[in-house]
């Protein structure tokens, strides 16, 4: 996801810079493509595809190899003042000769009834429900159904959807409806094969208050509505996706929605009370996508647009193809922290386009993405910025490795068997991921792993992977010819063991060594306004403020903030590690900012940690902790919830 830290550029290229920078980059892919060999899609009966058609999803009740969702097509209307979605799923299958039956995966649904194509009423059966993994629908085919139709309604335990009252809105005056499917979640609006290794085209007919606009991450075929007929009270809105997704990335949002173009490719969606500042802070789209492009080949998803959604969105962004969605934590009025762009805008490679097959590969997805993020960073603001992201990445990985006390948790390809597919989710599939995707470019070099990477993401375009099949797609490329390649690399600790195997490269970053002798230097007495800073990007105010020992006084505190603002920033990045150490050091003077903080925005990322320590600070901090996050609970989606749920118990 998209789901993980954000890190920032603080830079921003002027338009001379983007307009060199952008001819280079489309030059670039061009030779490229002239020059390298044609890389071939991998067959289905290659060896690293049976391996992925062997893996069973633990999560899903789907059985794809006998009956499996190729399309779906959904007919839905939005309901704001019952907050339900209400409609039909038609399912186009493909089905073994034998298939006498269809599972697919609901949770929290009211199942209408289900129907053929033609509208006969077919005989289904509802499985008893699990707390995480919902029940099975398992619907009974007539001899060569190629159809079901699924009528039903979402209901008020539906985890995907988030209905926002007017209040919890930038603009304030009208509803909005966000989904948010990853991991296993579309099966609470959508009753399909929620699996990632059953990947589905879709279309769309939404019906919404006129007053309101759709969008999804499909092709939007009615970018101004259509009246429905016999109500005008609601336009309708219709999609499609050509394209074979897995089904988490099928996303919808809904609310007072604005569009501005950043290039012909590119643009922006937000409320309308935000959309000129948020199109402002991502003018630079069009370069971002120029960059990756000249890296690892063709985007393939035709547009790339990003919607900047209310606050209470849990995640950094969702890599929802053809549109991102974005907290709006992002928007800090400088550009300083888009590189959350990066790291989305690479998923259109290692995740949409190449897809973990299991949530137990997620680091598939998310350690390719990190690694590429940081290559699209280094094209556009340079090595060093990149060497401080990886710096901060490693350091948030160590961190990690030391909080988290079940070892199994710790490797790469994970064992969630019964369990919610989110307890995988930390820093190591993004960071330990990375932190091996980048031996390997150190290990060949950097051209030969580049011309590797880039003929993965063609060879299983629009196609599941595992860790198994990614080895022995290793074993047939990249290691060909290479005795003895797996144990150099420890490939084996890497993927299935815990911790971090001990030939993994720590970056080296040569400005976060000045950083931190003026942290030093501000520990042993020099006044903050005299430390030199002048210049200083995102990364290093806050490789400055983590590098701040533990035990500084009321006074000091107070001498950094006075000299640098950090209780005011704009910079939620930035605010937040400063807010973690007011926390530490009970820093009066910054508590309004942080119950500021908390209720104002529902990024897990931020509110997690920062309730963690709240409540590790006995007496006041638990007595604070449990007064916000009873005003803020409701602001926040059932994400957050269900983990700061947890924390302040």
């Amino acid at each position: 996801m998209g789901i993980r830290t954000m890190r920032a550029t603080g830079f921003t290229p002027n338009r001379r810079t983007a307009t060199i920078g952008l001819m280079a980059a489309l030059m670039g892919t061009t030779f490229l493509t002239a020059c390298e060999p044609k890389v071939q899609p991998a067959s289905d009966d290659s060896a690293p595809l049976a391996l992925v058609r062997s893996a069973r999803d633990v999560h899903s009740y789907a059985e794809p190899n006998v009956a499996r969702v190729r399309h779906v097509d959904l007919d839905l209307t939005a309901d704001f003042r019952a907050r339900v979605l209400k409609g039909t799923a038609a399912l186009t299958l493909e089905t073994a000769p034998t298939a006498t039956q269809v599972v697919l995966d609901t949770k929290a649904l009211a199942i209408e009834g289900v129907t053929d194509a033609s509208g006969n009423p077919l005989k289904y059966t509802l499985g008893k429900p699990h707390p995480i993994f919902g029940a099975p629908l398992t619907i009974e085919l007539p001899q060569g159904a190629q159809k079901v139709v699924v009528k039903y309604a979402t209901t008020a335990d539906t985890q995907a959807l988030q209905w926002l009252d007017p209040s919890q809105t930038e603009g304030k005056q009208h509803p909005f409806l966000l989904s948010q499917g990853q991991s296993i979640l579309t099966r609470t609006w959508i009753p399909t094969q929620d699996s990632p290794a059953v990947r589905q085209t879709y279309s769309a007919i939404i019906r919404v208050p006129t007053a309101l606009k759709a969008v999804m991450s499909a092709e939007m075929l009615t970018p101004d509505g259509e009246a429905v007929s016999g109500n005008s009270a609601l336009r309708a809105y219709r999609f499609k996706m050509e394209e074979a997704i897995p089904p988490y990335l099928i996303a919808l949002a809904i609310g007072d929605i604005a569009f501005r173009p950043t290039g012909k490719r590119t643009g922006v969606y937000a409320e309308k009370a935000m959309i000129e500042r948020s199109a402002t802070e991502l003018s630079d789209l069009e370069q971002f996508v120029a960059a990756a492009e000249k890296l690892y080949g063709e985007y393939r998803w035709g547009r790339y647009d990003v919607l900047i959604l209310p606050p209470s969105f849990p995640f950094g962004g969702m890599e929802n193809p053809r549109l991102t969605f974005a907290t709006p934590t992002i928007l800090a009025g400088d550009k300083s922290l888009v590189s959350l762009i990066a790291h989305e805008l690479a998923h259109s490679w290692s995740g949409n386009l190449v897809t973990n097959a299991t949530w137990d590969d997620f680091w598939l997805n998310e350690g390719f993405t990190s690694y590429f993020e940081n290559r699209i960073m280094e094209e556009m603001y340079g090595k060093d910025r990149a060497l401080m992201l990886q710096s901060l990445g490693y350091t948030s990985l160590q961190a990690e490795l030391a909080d988290i006390k079940e070892p199994g948790l710790t490797q790469l390809h994970t064992d969630l068997k019964g369990r919610d597919p989110d307890d995988g989710f930390s820093e190591i599939p993004y960071e330990k991921g990375a932190a091996l995707v980048r031996l390997l470019e150190q290990t060949y070099g950097r051209k030969k792993f580049d011309a590797w990477l880039k003929g993965y993401f063609t060879r299983y375009a629009f196609k599941s992977m595992t860790t198994a099949g990614f080895v022995e797609d290793l074993r047939e490329t990249l290691l060909k010819g290479d005795p003895g390649a797996e144990d150099r690399l420890k490939l084996n600790e890497w993927l299935y063991k815990p911790g971090l195997p001990s030939n993994a490269i720590r970056p080296l970053s040569e400005a976060f060594n000045k950083v931190e002798m003026q942290a030093e230097a501000f520990a042993k007495g020099t006044p903050a306004k005299s430390l030199l800073t002048e210049g200083w990007v995102t990364q290093e105010w806050q490789h400055f403020i983590e590098s701040l020992p533990d035990n500084l006084t009321a006074e000091q505190l107070k001498d950094l903030d006075a000299a640098f603002g950090f209780t005011t920033s704009r910079n939620s990045e930035i605010l937040f590690a400063w807010l973690k150490v007011a926390i530490a050091q009970h820093y009066e003077p910054a508590m309004p900012a942080l119950e500021n903080f908390l209720t104002s925005q529902g990024r897990r990322k931020f509110v997690s940690p920062l309730f963690t320590a709240l409540m590790a600070q006995k007496g006041w901090g638990v007595e604070m902790a449990r007064r916000v996050y009873a005003e803020a609970r409701p602001l926040y989606h059932a994400v957050t919830r269900a983990t700061v749920d947890g924390i302040v118990k």
